[in-house]
Order: structure tokens, then C-alpha cells, then sequence
């Protein structure tokens, strides 16, 4: 897929993570093209999937959750119905962000977004240590974000 986008896609693609509400003719004089064949190159990126859709950036702090703790996981064995029983449970959890299926010593790596310690110890006490299959939890608390990309272009 990434061979097949020229430098124009990816210039479209950059001004729309910078601003999705950019209207076409702006988004057109920052790529240099006319609004036109600039529209339908937006289109056809949404077409083939490269765009999945637009969305609202919300400021996790702004609404009560500033405090991210990053969740390790390993469970007491990997087989489907284990991995799938819970993924299913974790899918419930509003306090989880992200979720990855990982390599190496641990199965998941879990991003949550809460409002602060007393919060985290609850989830982690109350619910994810009660998650069928939960053998091991490391936790770690990041001091501050250094970069954030929406994706890689």
C-alpha cells in the first residue's frame, strides 16, 4: 500500500491529520493542486481504505482521565478461546485505551486512561485481576508523552 501513495497522497494525508476539517480548497492550496483533482484524490483515499474515517481528537486530561498507566499482561495459557475470552472482557473496560496482542515474556500490552491512582487500584483490584485467565500484571506509569503521531506517513 505505502509504494502505491506518491508524494501528493502523502501531503493530502498529512494536512488531514493536522486538520480534517480542512475544506477542500485549503487543503487544495496547501498541496499545490486545484480543488478538483484534489477532492477526488481524498476520495479515492477513502475508497481504498488508506483514510478509515475522521474523528474528534479529545483531550483525555479535559475529561478526568490525565493519568495513563501502561498494563502488562500474562496469561496462565495462550490458547484461542483464552486470548479471545479475554480480549472480549477487555473490550467492555472504558478505562482501556489500547489493547495489544504482544510478543515475548507478556500477552497483552494494555493502555489505560484514568483520573488517578485511587482509580487505577480499583480497576486493577476490582476488575482486572478478576478477568478469567490473568496469571501476572507489571504496571508502569509514564512520566510524560515525548511524541505523538496519529500514523506513519
Amino acid at each position: 500500500m505505502a509504494d502505491i501513495l506518491d508524494k501528493t497522497d502523502r501531503k493530502i494525508l498529512q494536512q488531514l491529520q493536522r486538520n480534517a476539517r480542512i475544506s477542500h480548497q485549503d487543503l487544495a492550496d496547501q498541496i499545490g493542486l486545484s480543488p478538483t483533482p484534489c477532492a477526488r484524490r481524498v476520495k479515492n483515499l477513502e475508497k481504498r481504505g488508506v483514510i478509515k474515517g475522521y474523528s474528534a481528537i479529545v483531550d483525555e486530561a479535559q475529561m478526568g482521565y490525565g493519568f495513563s498507566v501502561f498494563v502488562s499482561v500474562q496469561l496462565d495459557h495462550q490458547t484461542d478461546d483464552r486470548l479471545l475470552k479475554f480480549e472480549s472482557e477487555i473490550a467492555q473496560f472504558p478505562e482501556v485505551m489500547d489493547c495489544w496482542l504482544m510478543t515475548g515474556n507478556r500477552d497483552y500490552l494494555l493502555r489505560l486512561a484514568i483520573a488517578d491512582l485511587s482509580e487505577f487500584e480499583r480497576f486493577l483490584t476490582g476488575r482486572l485481576t478478576k478477568v478469567e485467565g490473568v496469571a501476572s500484571l507489571e504496571s508502569s506509569i509514564p512520566i510524560r508523552r515525548v511524541k505523538e503521531q496519529r500514523a506513519r506517513l
